[in-house]
This record gives C-alpha cells, structure tokens and sequence, in this order.
C-alpha cells in the first residue's frame, strides 16, 4: 500500500481506519494469508484481498489501458478485470468488477451527446410506418438491414466513457499534433458491423467501393 494513507484505504472499503490498522498488523505478522477471508460453504467467484484493490484502485486514477499494452484506450469493466486477472491470476466477472469501482467511488464519465436536429417524433413515424416495409422486404429477398453512417474523425477526440474518480474528469493523454479523416460504418440488427476509414471526401464512389 505504498504511497496510500490508512485512511484513504478505509474509505475505499468502507471501514474504519482502525479495521485497515488490524489488516497491516495483520499482513506484517502473517503476509497475504493472513488477509484471506475465511468463508464456509461452496466458494464464490474470486475476490481481491485489500492490498491488491488499493494497488488496482492506484492503477485506474494514473494509468490508461493502452499504456498497460491491454486492447482498450479507457477504463471499462472488462478492461479492470484483464489487468487483474494480468497482474493477480484472478479472473473477476464485469458484474462483479462494477461493484468494486463504485465501492472505490469511480463512476464512468461521458456525457451524452445528441445532435440538436433529431426529430423524435419524425424517427418515431418513420419506423412505425416506413421501416415495416423494408423489414419485410428484406425477409422475402433474404437480405440484411444494414444502418449506415458517416463521419469525421479527429486525433484529439475522445469517444466513449472511461471509469474516473468521482468529482475528476478522467485526463486521456494523446498528441498535440491534430489529423483527421472519415468513417463510414454499417450495421445489422444483429450486432455485425462493417467500416471503412478514408481521407477524401465522402461520395457515391466512396460508398459504392
């Protein structure tokens, strides 16, 4: 628990500082296996000792995953669990590692974006009266309903939401230097999604090829 206070440990789990002082008596007479719950019965998914959730915890606040080499740029669920599971040999469902972030006071931070020239009631009307059409349609040729769109992209934009502590905006490092290009992305009912990323401009050729 280098560089954590007793009390900062304390609030993360939601005990008394006196419990924390009995776990580093505890740790510094018997080591880890004197921090291990003792529990009857048939045992339950894995859990992480104090010790290994502060240094998680301390992970989360000063590390991006891409920085851990992990296969995301910020923190979800899952990514918290592969650098568990990395570091400890433990392997901790995403359910379970929700709990433990909100236990730890992190909260996945984005706001919602939505463009102002939605009209509700328009999607609302064409998916009761038009949309039907189509789905039939494609069940009598067999065919997918793919839903399509286009895009700018830009090297200082940060999409999605990453765990943070509460009251902190979670800061996502990246370079100075800004590029941009664009996407075009489709995808079916079912969750298959195509995209292609190009430099020029958007048209009939961009979207045939």
């Amino acid at each position: 628990m280098d560089g954590v206070t007793q009390v900062e440990v304390a609030r993360i789990f939601g005990v008394t500082r006196q419990a924390v002082g009995k776990w580093v008596a505890a740790y510094r007479e018997g080591g880890e296996k004197a921090l291990k719950e003792r529990r009857r019965g048939r045992p339950k998914g894995g859990s992480l000792l104090p010790w290994q959730a502060v240094q998680i915890a301390k992970v989360v606040i000063d590390r991006t995953p891409d920085q851990l080499k992990l296969p995301f740029y910020l923190w979800t669920r899952e990514a918290v669990s592969q650098v568990i599971e990395r570091r400890f040999g433990i392997r901790i469902s995403v359910w379970t590692i929700g709990r433990y972030l909100s236990r730890w006071d992190f909260t996945p931070q984005k706001p919602i974006r939505r463009a102002f020239e939605r009209d509700p009631e328009a999607v609302r009307e064409w998916l009761e009266k038009e949309y039907p059409a189509i789905r039939e349609q494609a069940k009598k040729e067999k065919a997918l309903i793919f839903w399509g769109d286009e895009m700018g992209l830009r090297s200082d934009h940060c999409a999605g939401r990453s765990y943070g502590k509460c009251g902190q905006t979670p800061v996502i490092p990246g370079t100075g230097q800004r590029f941009r290009c664009n996407m075009i992305s489709a995808i079916t009912n079912k969750g298959k999604l195509n995209f292609m990323i190009f430099k020029q401009k958007f048209s009939w050729e961009v979207f045939l090829d």
